[in-house]
């Protein structure tokens, strides 16, 4: 079965740069046909899906955000890696990565807990 879970700080300051980690278990992030993608959550506001990666390296953001998003990926560590850059608090919220079958956005079939990453002022 296919795990992920996020890490890294919880905490940014205003101005600087997100950056998290997404470690995979029991599926390669290189297996066919399948995307990884970011999702964020703002207190009480609904999910908002930023971005994938493609079991070929290639990327696609939101294009609300994709002045300010990369995913890369090492998939040596079988880990994919989302950083925002230029944040405010308006990107406060809990962000999950997840699996993505058949480039299908609306059908992500797996996902990590999240964490929250609070950015201050």
């Amino acid at each position: 079965q296919v795990q992920l879970q996020e890490s890294g700080p919880g905490l940014v300051k205003s101005s600087q740069t997100l950056s998290l980690t997404c470690t995979v278990s029991g599926d390669s992030i290189t297996t066919n046909l399948y995307y990884w993608s970011w999702i964020r959550q703002p207190p009480g506001k609904g999910l908002e899906w930023m971005g994938f990666i493609s079991y070929r390296g290639n990327t696609y953001y939101a294009p609300s955000l994709k002045s300010r998003t990369s995913i890369a990926r090492d998939t040596a560590k079988n880990q994919f890696t989302l950083q925002l850059s230029s944040v405010t608090p308006e990107d406060t919220g809990v962000y999950y990565c997840a699996r993505e079958p058949g480039n299908l956005h609306w059908a992500l079939d797996a996902w990590g807990q999240g964490t929250l990453v609070s950015v201050s002022p």
